[in-house]
Order: structure tokens, then sequence, then C-alpha cells
């Protein structure tokens, strides 16, 4: 994926740093693997708020993805690599041989004609979806379930992904996109190869409105406000507002949050950041 600056025609295009699009092949999405999105405005069912900064954003409509890959040993062409709004990386259109349709997130390599395949039996090349048991060690993967069958759940957002490590008994070992290194049944299924649109964390919007368009509001600090209001909240002037936290009280700037009891903390072999 490519990035261009434009010309400071506004103060809004100034600063702009905008996707070129260069991947996308087409504009209008496979209408069969639509669904209604709603939007909250971040209140819940009872219409309070209960997520605050957001609210409005342009009106879009879900693309239903097959994270769980379960068409086994049907060949599949790419037809169209397109954009999501939901999401940050591009997704794939797949026309399977049998003429099902699906949308997958589309890694990084992947063109239009090519042929993607899932199962224990696929290769490991870009694209193809089979379990950790049956890939070489070293391979880069996405789109990683926790749960076999369950669909994927991690390494999903745009130029992440995580590498098969080790493999022992029935876990293998994967390094994520965070640094931690965790164990991961070799049942489960992932996709070979890097999500696509990595430079999209380089991306600058230039302006707030193009924000709101996401649907973000504006975020008001918490040193802004009145003691009432938050913990860091008064004081005279611009005073720092004392120990960072959040505004129910909980310490930010590294106090731990993780439960020490959870479940999978036995399949963490090291934390991110350490060695």
């Amino acid at each position: 994926m490519a990035l261009k600056k434009l010309r400071p025609t506004s103060p809004g295009q100034r600063f702009r740093i905008a996707p070129a699009f260069d991947e996308i092949t087409t504009s209008t999405p496979e209408k069969s693997l639509l669904a209604p999105l709603k939007k909250s405005g971040g209140r819940n069912d009872s219409g309070k708020m209960t997520n605050r900064y957001i609210g409005g954003g342009h009106k879009q409509k879900y693309r239903v993805i097959d994270f769980k890959r379960s068409k086994h040993d049907v060949p599949a062409t790419v037809k169209e690599i397109e954009y999501d709004p939901n999401r940050t990386a591009r997704i794939a259109l797949l026309h399977y041989a049998d003429g099902e349709k699906a949308y997958i997130i589309a890694p990084a390599g992947l063109t239009v004609g090519a042929t993607v395949v899932s199962g224990p039996s696929a290769s490991p090349e870009v694209g193809n979806a089979l379990t950790l048991r049956n890939m070489p060690l070293g391979t880069i993967v996405h789109n990683i379930e926790l749960q076999p069958g369950a669909g994927a759940v991690m390494a999903r957002s745009a130029g992440t992904y995580a590498q098969l490590v080790a493999r022992e008994d029935k876990y293998a070992t994967l390094k994520l996109p965070s640094g931690e290194m965790r164990m991961v049944l070799v049942t489960c299924m992932a996709t070979v190869g890097t999500v696509s649109n990595g430079d999209h964390m380089n991306v600058r919007l230039g302006k707030a409105g193009r924000n709101r368009w996401l649907g973000v509001r504006p975020r008001v600090r918490g040193v802004a406000m009145n003691p009432v209001d938050h913990p860091m909240g008064g004081g005279e002037g611009r005073s720092s507002g004392g120990h960072p936290r959040s505004r129910k009280g909980l310490l930010a700037k590294g106090a731990k949050t993780r439960n020490k009891n959870k479940y999978s903390e036995q399949l963490i072999v090291s934390r991110k950041g350490k060695k």
C-alpha cells in the first residue's frame, strides 16, 4: 500500500497523509455479503451513555467476513480486493469452485486472480489457511484462532502478524504482534502471511472533521475538567492534575490490569516487553 501527500490547498489538506488505495480493485461491495449495521452512539439498550466520545459518522454496512475458513479443500479464486469501512485491513472477495462467495481479510501480496485454499492439507502459501500443526516453524501468520473451529480472533488488523516459533505436544508457541509469546493449540487454524494495508499506521487525518466522519467525537482531557467530573480536574491555572488516573480513579501509566487468575495465564510464555 502507498500513501500520498496532498498539496496544501486548505488547512485540512496541509498536513494530511492519505492512503492511495492502489490495491483496491472495485468500489462496489458484494451485495449478498452485506449486513445492516446500526450505530449505538455509545448508548446501551436503555439509552444510557456508557461509552463517551462516540457518535455520528458516515452510514455503513457490515461486510460479513469468513473468519473460520471452514470450507476445506475447495479452491477459491480472488475476484476483488476491496475497502472495508469497518476495519483497517483490506478484504478479498473469494469465488469458490462450487459457486459460493466469501470475504476474507486480505493478506499483503494477495492479488486478483490468485487461488487460495484452506484445510489441514493446504500448502503454507500466502492466503492459505491451515492448522498450526501443519505449518513449518518460522511461518508468518495472521487470523489466528484461540479455540479450534471458533474463528480467528488474533492478528486481524492492518499490518499485523504473528510468527510460529515452536511446537511441542498439543501446543504451538506464537510470537504475537505485541511481543508476547503465547501457546495455542496446534489444532487451531491460521492464515499464512501478513495482514494488508501495513501503512495504515502512518495515515494522518489532517482535520478534526475527518474524525467525525469516522464516528469519533472530541475527547476532553481530565485536567481540563472540574473536580466533580474527573480525579485529575480542578486546581488553579494549568495545574498538572496529580497522579495520572482514569475517570473512575484507576491508576494509569503502568498499573497492572490483568487478572492473575485468568484461565489463559498458564498459556502465556512471556509478556510484552520481556525477553
